[in-house]
């Protein structure tokens, strides 16, 4: 008779080893939990309806420019001009009559010009090998100009009432925008973890060479996730300005920096194709909760500046040890 041969088992993992591994995924989500148990404990108010409600509405123009954001550093670039393609979009939004009537041609106008400048971004880092942060600088700084050019230093006029509803109205204390948000986030999610571009992207990001040697066009999956940037920034733009009542030249300040910030936060790799959407929003999440616990403590809003700061290191150290 023949002995039977043993199958091989694999040894079980070690704890140590499964703890790592369950932190590096979850960890995040973890953290944000934490986050907002310890702010509850120090700031009672800071769990109220009203606050929370607060939290969700800041939230969302955030979240949404932090999804274009992702896609953008999964293929290994960086969007700087988010922030000015918002202030643009809702300014130029304040051209039209300020009437519901006029909603969709502002929704168009304010789309056509993140495609637009998503495009040039795109087509500048890939056509012409601009450094994304020299290309996306450029793009933000003429923007800028066309701003103050198009206004003469003064923005007026108003958004269209559904838009300042969709930034600041709700409906059972949850933010319209959030809404918007989740419609989304849904169809990005499918869009980057569902679908065959999705899979293009990581490869890309990964190495643009080996995509390339599959027959993807790297090129063309880069400029698409520049366009998807721009357009979401515009899209924020629209909603945040709703948001905050009024219209000026500098709607979103501050975007560029917070929204790579989430994403590295989330676990989205600064060297591309690494990382998910809803680590990223959890990023976004956590910014949000820590900048505004800052001001139900009562300290200056300066320690907002200082805090995002020391959130950058932290991100960065952290980054660079998964990395290694």
């Amino acid at each position: 008779m023949t002995a039977a041969i043993p199958s091989k088992v694999s040894a079980p993992r070690p704890r140590s080893e499964t703890l790592a591994r369950f932190l590096a995924r979850h960890g995040i989500y973890l953290f944000l939990v934490a986050l907002f148990v310890v702010c509850g404990a120090l700031a009672p108010s800071f769990l109220s309806p009203e606050n929370l409600g607060n939290l969700m509405a800041q939230w969302a123009p955030l979240a949404i420019v932090v999804i274009g954001q992702t896609f953008v550093i999964l293929v290994r670039g960086l969007d700087l001009s988010v922030a000015s393609i918002m202030a643009t979009a809702a300014v130029a939004a304040t051209s039209f009559s300020g009437r519901d009537a006029d909603a969709l041609p502002v929704l168009l106008v304010g789309l056509a010009i993140g495609l637009a400048t998503g495009l040039l971004n795109g087509l500048l880092v890939t056509k012409r090998q601009v450094s994304p942060f020299l290309a996306t600088l450029a793009t933000m700084i003429v923007l800028q100009g066309v701003r103050f050019a198009w206004t003469h230093g003064a923005p007026s006029g108003s958004v269209p009432p559904i838009f300042r509803t969709l930034g600041a109205g709700t409906i059972g204390g949850i933010p319209y925008g959030l809404f918007v948000l989740a419609v989304v986030a849904a169809i990005f999610l499918v869009l980057l973890h569902r679908t065959a571009f999705g899979r293009k992207v990581y490869i890309t990001g990964g190495s643009p060479v080996t995509a390339r040697l599959v027959g993807i066009d790297a090129d063309r999956v880069t400029i698409i996730c520049y366009v998807i940037s721009g357009m979401l920034a515009a899209l924020a733009g629209l909603i945040l300005s709703g948001f905050v009542g009024v219209v000026d030249n500098w709607v979103g300040k501050g975007f560029e920096l917070n929204s790579i910030v989430a994403a590295v936060i989330g676990g989205v790799a600064l060297s591309g194709g690494r990382g998910t959407l809803p680590g990223a929003l959890a990023g976004a999440a956590i910014l949000v909760a820590v900048f505004n616990a800052v001001l139900l403590f009562g300290l200056p809003v300066q320690f907002q500046i200082i805090i995002q700061g020391l959130v950058i290191i932290v991100a960065t150290a952290f980054y660079a040890r998964q990395s290694a």
